[in-house]
């Protein structure tokens, strides 16, 4: 067991944080405010390797698992808008190499990324207004017409919703099985009956485009149906027959995968936080007075700030929580990498803990600076924190799952557990007796 990064990863860190500061941050104050695209920014990462399919290529490569997730906090300890703008579009890669044919991720996969320098984006379509970490009440319908498919119904908070070039749109085929009669679909840009509707105004994460998404008799060829007829119709037919596939929807699958890098997405908005608020202490910035009869800090008066027990406290445990969750992340993306089930809900505790520790933190930190934190970068930190909670399933559903995925082994581990004596003792009966 090793925890130290590679010398390769350690000079891909050192890469993602250069262009960090040097390229992200400098934009990030400008499209947070308007709320805009950052697209030089787009299309520098995608000059100087940060993003694309090379890119993709590359992390899928790593042994470890583990630059994808350097990637991902390197570029969100940037800006958490930016990022997602940059990185975005994997999730609809993702989503096309969960469901399709070898034959529809060669097509769709670099149509969702672009090769070389060209720029394309791709979107991951699920949420609606009345379901979303509910993958079960998806409305969105697709129903066949020859050698089409016809897409009704509205997708809500769409990241690059709206201009991106290929849509990964999840829709229902038959109402009645639930999760197991919905199919994956590619909407491409400018297919006629697609529009996007209304581009949200947010929180956080301000430079990332989030809209709706309208299918009014969207029509598509047939061959759009990632994983194509013949799984679909075999799917079906098994829903209808009542049996148990003990697999979770293709949208919940994707989700899984992907949770690790959300999380250490956070924990990138996390440790830009915590090494501000050290900069700031170091250069003998204000801080907070304590609850005044909680502490008492006439003893340490005069003193650095650095020195004083209040803010030591508060900086160990912001240290300490952000290693714990990047640790996690570390393990789930390395399990999934080494084909080990993420069985125990391992994906979901790291994007749980991450995500809570990171808005967490950003608060614990404001509370400590005190006032000056109002107009320090402390503010935007806070405010990209908290989707981290509510994305890819909120931290409510991420314990559902776990809880659910933990009861589920628990029981397995009992029957292996009964199946293994049972099997000694016949083993057992079937030996002669010893005189």
């Amino acid at each position: 067991m090793n925890f130290a990064l590679n010398d390769e990863q350690l000079a891909f860190k050192e890469r993602c944080r250069r262009f960090a500061r040097e390229v992200i941050r400098p934009a990030a104050p400008i499209h947070d405010a308007d709320e805009s695209v950052p697209w030089e920014v787009m299309r520098q990462a995608r000059a100087q390797g940060m993003s694309g399919l090379a890119l993709l290529e590359r992390t899928a490569a790593d042994p470890d698992g583990q630059l994808g997730l350097i990637h991902a906090e390197e570029l969100h300890w940037g800006c958490a808008g930016i990022a997602l703008a940059i990185n975005g579009s994997g999730l609809a890669a993702a989503g096309v190499a969960a469901s399709g044919t070898p034959d529809q991720i060669a097509e769709w996969v670099p149509r969702c990324l672009g090769v070389g320098d060209e720029l394309k984006l791709g979107a991951y379509a699920v949420t609606e207004p009345q379901a979303g970490s509910d993958v079960k009440s998806l409305r969105t319908t697709a129903r066949r017409d020859g050698d089409e498919w016809v897409l009704n119904g509205t997708k809500v908070f769409i990241t690059n919703g709206g201009i991106a070039d290929v849509n990964v749109v999840v829709a229902t085929v038959d109402p009645e099985l639930g999760h197991r009669g919905q199919a994956s679909f590619v909407v491409p840009k400018d297919t006629p009956g697609l529009r996007m509707g209304k581009k949200e105004s947010k929180l956080g994460i301000r430079a990332s485009q989030t809209a709706e998404l309208v299918l009014e008799d969207c029509r598509i060829p047939v061959e759009h149906l990632l994983g194509g007829l013949d799984k679909l119709e075999r799917k079906l037919e098994r829903a209808r027959a009542g049996e148990s596939s003990g697999r979770a929807s293709n949208a919940l699958a994707t989700f899984e995968l992907t949770r690790p890098i959300v999380g250490i997405s956070a924990i990138g908005i996390a440790q830009a936080a915590y090494e501000w608020t050290l900069e700031h202490l170091l250069g003998e910035g204000a801080v907070a007075d304590p609850i005044e009869g909680l502490l008492d800090e006439s003893s340490t008066a005069g003193r650095p700030a650095l020195e004083r027990q209040h803010v030591q406290q508060v900086l160990a445990d912001v240290a300490t929580e952000i290693d714990a969750a990047r640790l996690l992340c570390q393990r789930a993306a390395w399990m999934g990498r080494n084909g080990i089930p993420l069985a125990g809900g391992q994906g979901s505790m790291s994007k749980l803990k991450a995500g809570d520790v990171t808005m967490w933190a950003t608060t614990r930190l404001i509370d400590l600076v005190g006032p000056a934190a109002a107009s320090s970068p402390l503010e935007k930190w806070f405010r990209d924190a908290k989707i981290f909670q509510l994305f890819e399933g909120t931290a409510q559903v991420q314990r559902q799952v776990i809880s659910r995925m933990q009861a589920a082994e628990y029981r397995e581990r009992l029957a292996e557990a009964a199946a293994s004596v049972a099997s000694a003792e016949r083993d057992a009966a079937r030996e002669p007796a010893l005189a």
